[in-house]
């Protein structure tokens, strides 16, 4: 079985940040996005992966992400030159999928169910294609799948009378069966290969098309909500489960109110943090109060004791008070 991750969007929604970065590699938890995709792959025994990424992008993603050693896989960067939706990248993957069963993750979705029923879904149960859902309670921001048993028995892209409140999550796994769908289908009104179109056609071509349920917390990084969301959640299961150093160590003299995230190389003065920031790498604090907010390398604050809150302050930003004045 192999994994695929789509990471070719453009990120509108999240610009300036994915002016700066592709959403794959914009930081929760001081971890690139995409790395809890690739982690959740490696969790299924999965070492071929391909990552679809705008031909741009390569050299970010080579130094960021690399060719998988760091997780004993082995990476291959596919381009899609235009995104054209999701089933076009499935496209674009063909030749790397080689007729194999497998997984595919978009890339600004982070999710923590595991992934193991899906892949048996494909891998023992016999079934073209898996899809994992969950319960919401806006049912037309997603894509919505109606159920009959163990299948699906159809599926919406963001509709406007849903038939059901289960959303589809953004994580897959396939038969090969889903390149006829993806060949077949036309675009939609939004002119994109919608993946949930093709899913539709594997439907009405009598294919089996099945779903995990899932109740656990998951986030569409998409826009600066769903990023702090993300975040938020990720910082407190991080700390449920005692994976989160004390930050005390390294930043003696500042009050911490966890769970936070704060790399060793930043410098902090006199500050309050907490409860759901991230400071990343070389980043310079001096009497700042900040809460639930995400701070990118190299940023300098000096606010006067101002506080900050739901804020996420980009690469190598400035702000300064002084005296009631302000400056960036």
């Amino acid at each position: 079985m192999k994994g695929l991750i789509l990471c070719a969007g453009k990120g509108t929604r999240l610009q300036p940040f994915s002016n700066i970065k592709p959403k794959g590699l914009l930081p929760v938890a001081n971890k690139p996005l995409i790395y809890y995709g690739i982690e959740k792959l490696v969790e299924l025994g999965i070492n071929e992966i391909g990552i679809v990424i705008r031909p741009n992008l390569h050299t970010m993603f080579m130094e960021e992400v690399g060719n998988g050693e760091r997780w004993d896989v082995n990476i291959t960067y596919i381009f899609q030159v235009n995104p054209l939706g999701i089933s076009d990248a499935v496209k674009f993957s063909e030749s790397f999928i080689d007729n194999e069963p497998f997984i595919l993750l978009l890339g600004d979705n982070l999710i923590t169910q595991d992934l193991h029923e899906l892949c048996h879904a494909i891998t023992q149960d016999n079934h073209d294609a898996a899809i994992l859902l969950r319960k919401v309670a806006n049912p037309k921001a997603f894509g919505i799948a109606e159920v009959n048993k163990d299948r699906i028995i159809g599926l919406e892209e963001k509709p406007s009378e849903p038939k059901s409140d289960l959303a589809v999550l953004g994580s897959y796994a396939f038969k090969s069966s889903i390149f006829k769908a993806v060949h077949a289908i036309q675009p939609s009104a939004r002119g994109e290969y919608e993946i949930t179109d093709a899913i539709q056609w594997l439907i009405h071509q009598q294919y089996s098309v099945t779903y995990q349920m899932t109740a656990k917390n998951f986030s569409d990084v998409g826009t600066m909500e769903g990023w702090l969301e993300a975040n938020r959640w990720m910082l407190q299961l991080m700390d449920d489960e005692g994976l989160l150093p004390s930050p005390i160590e390294h930043h003696p003299g500042n009050t911490f109110i966890p769970p936070v995230c704060i790399d060793p190389s930043a410098e902090l003065i006199n500050c309050v943090i907490g409860p759901y920031v991230t400071i990343g790498p070389n980043v310079r604090l001096e009497s700042c109060t900040l809460e639930n907010s995400i701070l990118l390398e190299y940023a300098i604050l000096n606010p006067n004791h101002y506080p900050m809150t739901n804020s996420i302050i980009s690469p190598q930003s400035v702000f300064v008070q002084k005296d009631g004045g302000t400056g960036k």
